[in-house]
């Protein structure tokens, strides 16, 4: 079945997402929704599509939609993405939204607890994860071959000077951070956060972050929004009891060192992928191909639930941050009373 699609802000990410459900034949754009009429209107013109300037309008409608992307965007890159991604879930449609899932906790906790109500796919863009060179290291750590998980060590930085709020480099840049990092080594249990401004700015633009998993694995993050392109993108490292893996920019390179052994086992460019632009055709094509399976929708990968533990993540680094304490974040992940 070719899944219907909609798509919510049709800025600069918006048409990304476009472009890749427009040349996926297992999708057929049917709408495109922006509060912003000349975006829409050029949007749906270059589609050939039905155009709307509110998710109301889109649903009243009654156009067929098997799935929408959100890509709205707002203060700290998350602020609007709440009322349309309510509206849709209520409508019981699937959702793929974009990171951070809210600068709000409480508008995240909300939209998954629905999701979870009303029984309904709920995904966000964490596309760090949807590489082959990702999943490959993740087989690793689930075959063991890197034994007991002992660090792990994460490194993610771009050059942004923009100036929104405080926190604006935490919560709109590391929500990939925390998630891949949860990817392999699980839940974390405790954080504590450094920061620092650079040269000139009125943000917290780099920092670093101690992490405690639940599992007993320890870790830290390095971030900044005053790294150079020559610097990378990022890189992760993961060590066990039998060996190490170092994946660089998500994609590119990925190395195996055993722990008793000089040799070594490389991909570069693993499955094809050649740079990180491509990781939104792989995340979006593998939660279309989880629709068409019929995957339960608390089954998702990269869920909503998945960005709102990485958000609370960086909740908690902000909070240690202002204490100068170790924060316990499962301490701020309850939902209703119950932790997630």
């Amino acid at each position: 079945m070719t899944l219907k699609v909609g798509i919510v802000g049709v800025g600069n990410i918006g048409s990304i997402h476009a472009s890749v459900y427009h040349e996926n034949p297992l999708t057929e754009i049917v709408a495109v929704c922006d509060i912003d009429q000349t975006k829409a209107d050029a949007a749906a013109a270059k589609y050939g599509v039905n155009a709307f300037y509110s998710v109301n309008e889109m649903l009243d409608s009654k156009i067929e939609l098997h799935l929408v992307s959100v890509c709205t965007k707002g203060e700290e890159n998350g602020s609007e993405h709440f009322d349309p991604t309510i509206q849709l879930l209520n409508a019981g449609i699937p959702v793929l939204g974009e990171k951070p899932i809210s600068n709000q906790i409480e508008q995240g906790r909300q939209m998954v607890e629905l999701a979870r109500t009303n029984r309904v796919p709920y995904a966000i863009n964490l596309n760090h994860r949807f590489t082959p060179a990702a999943e490959k290291a993740k087989e690793w750590v689930l075959d063991q071959r890197l034994g007991k998980l002992h660090m792990i060590n994460m490194r993610m930085w771009i050059n942004n000077p923009v100036e929104i709020s405080p926190w604006f480099h935490l919560r709109a840049l590391h929500p990939h951070s925390f998630d891949v990092m949860r990817y392999f080594c699980g839940d974390v249990k405790r954080v504590a956060a450094f920061m620092m401004k650079g040269e000139g700015r009125s943000i917290w633009s780099n920092t670093q972050i101690i992490l405690e998993f639940e599992n007993g694995t320890i870790g830290n993050l390095v971030g900044s929004y005053d790294a150079g392109a020559s610097y990378g993108l990022e890189r992760c490292e993961v060590v066990g009891s039998k060996g190490r893996f170092v994946l660089e920019d998500a994609c590119e390179q990925l190395s195996y060192y055993p722990r008793n052994s000089i040799e070594t086992e490389t991909y570069s460019y693993l499955g094809g992928m050649r740079s990180f632009s491509e990781t939104f055709k792989s995340r979006i094509d593998h939660y279309i191909n989880q629709l068409r399976s019929g995957t339960a929708y608390d089954e998702i990968s990269g869920s909503g639930e998945d960005a709102l533990k990485a958000q609370m993540i960086i909740e908690a680094a902000i909070e240690s941050w202002e204490t100068g304490q170790i924060v316990e974040v499962k301490n701020t992940l309850s939902v209703t009373g119950g932790k997630i």
